[in-house]
């Protein structure tokens, strides 16, 4: 297995870090918040393009901090997976991530 890789400089100067490794794990780390959504979207899908694994775990077990925009952020990447055939996975999602799916009634997408 290879070192996890950041998926780029414009995320983790904007406070949140994408990284993926060989095996298709995609690690969440920093905050997902609205300072960071845009770009923690967009390298959030660059990862998924790069991977090749048909499920891939994504690992927030390094999110410091979330609100709403960030569990939008994990929506879109559900989105953005299935578009391209593919299924995604959570696990470590941060109890600030659970209350708010489960107030906004999507944490079943979530927890699928």
């Amino acid at each position: 297995m290879t070192a996890p890789n950041e998926a780029g400089p414009a995320s983790a100067a904007a406070g949140v870090q994408v990284r993926s490794t060989a095996d298709g794990k995609l690690t969440v780390v920093g905050e997902l918040s609205f300072r960071t959504a845009r770009s923690a979207c967009r390298d959030g899908e660059r990862a998924l393009n790069a991977s090749s694994v048909p499920i891939v775990t994504v690992d927030c077990v390094g999110v410091t901090r979330a609100d709403s925009a960030g569990v939008a952020v994990l929506i879109e990447w559900l989105r953005y997976a299935r578009r391209a055939g593919r299924e995604l996975r959570f696990e470590n999602l941060p109890a600030a991530v659970l209350a708010i799916a489960r107030i906004s009634e999507v944490d079943q997408l979530l927890l699928a």
